[in-house]
């Protein structure tokens, strides 16, 4: 298999690297059925999938860990070196891990790399109109986009170690089977938040998806992505916002400064508008290995419990 140190070099010194010539994952690896298959994943959401959906026939590892920013994320020599020693690799894509895009899917021409996100319908897949029509990445605070997700993992090991088929397909059904009850959890709670206080004011515009699904309108003080500047016009519009809907909590993420949200909230407090800080959500990567939140069921309840107080 070739490796990519003398790539990774490359990329360091240029800061470029062609794109591969096929969205189609690379050729299937042979696994010894007497080893687990070795997955790497870039995101929490992701590696969580794989760990249900694979369970006892995977080894699995996450690059980005609690409070890492995937927009801005680049890819360490250590980094390319687990992604090439894995006999599979899952990334979002639709420009979420925008550093690395291209080097994964260069690597997609030796072995199966997944777009976990393009096996999504494209007609579901939100465009924000001010970042030059770019896709909004954040599928995951869908649950009826995610089980795309899902499936895209099951049929990943499925292709690298067909003699499992059946585990990996009775897993996924299981997992998809919670991730149902977690959705029907979600919608009796945020039942509860009368329907003109359900404004969600954000760090960055990672919600959309959550919004559609839970009919909330979303405010983000930057982009789609975190790399999006934001100004004071940007500050000021949110907050005449929540002063027309008489709004009185903002949120952070775990994964951003809270600097924009603390101009919201003085800004606001200025004006004689008393804001809060809602707490912070987990918007791109999950809470500290070994917390609820670490899981991708655990992070969903903790940001629809931390929504539903601020905004009851």
């Amino acid at each position: 298999m070739k490796k990519f140190g003398i790539l990774f070099a490359s990329i360091a010194s240029l800061g470029i690297i062609s794109a591969c010539s096929s969205d189609e994952p690379g050729s299937s690896t042979d696994v010894d059925q007497d080893e687990t298959v070795s997955v790497v994943s870039t995101i929490g959401q992701l590696n969580d999938i794989v760990e249900n959906v694979g369970g006892e026939h995977v080894s699995a590892e996450g690059l980005m860990g609690p409070g890492v920013d995937p927009h801005s994320y680049n890819a360490s020599q250590g980094d390319i070196s687990r992604l090439d020693d894995a006999d599979l690799v899952f990334f979002n894509a639709l420009n979420l891990e925008a550093n690395m895009e291209d080097i994964l899917r260069q690597m997609g021409n030796d072995k199966p790399v997944y777009a976990v996100g393009e096996h999504v319908p494209e007609e579901l897949i939100k465009q924000d109109e001010e970042e030059t029509n770019m896709p909004d990445p954040h599928i995951w605070f869908d649950i009826d986009l995610w089980v795309y997700a899902v499936d895209a993992v099951k049929e990943g090991l499925i292709e690298v170690d067909p003699e499992n088929e059946a585990d990996y397909t009775a897993n996924a059904e299981a997992y998809v089977a919670e991730l149902r009850e977690l959705q029907e959890w979600a919608y009796e709670e945020v039942d509860t938040i009368p329907e003109d206080q359900r404004v969600l004011v954000t760090a960055h515009d990672a919600f959309q998806y959550f919004g559609a699904a839970f009919d909330f309108d979303v405010l983000g003080l930057q982009g789609i992505s975190t790399d999006a500047e934001y100004g004071l016009s940007d500050v000021q519009r949110v907050i005449s916002e929540m002063v027309d809907r008489d709004i009185h909590a903002v949120f952070g993420e775990t994964s951003v400064s809270d600097s924009s949200i603390e101009a919201v909230i003085q800004g606001a407090n200025e004006q004689g508008h008393e804001v809060e800080h809602g707490g912070e959500l987990y918007s791109d990567a999950m809470g500290e290995t070994g917390s609820d939140e670490a899981t991708y069921i655990g992070m969903y309840r903790s940001n629809i419990s931390q929504i539903v107080d601020a905004l009851q």
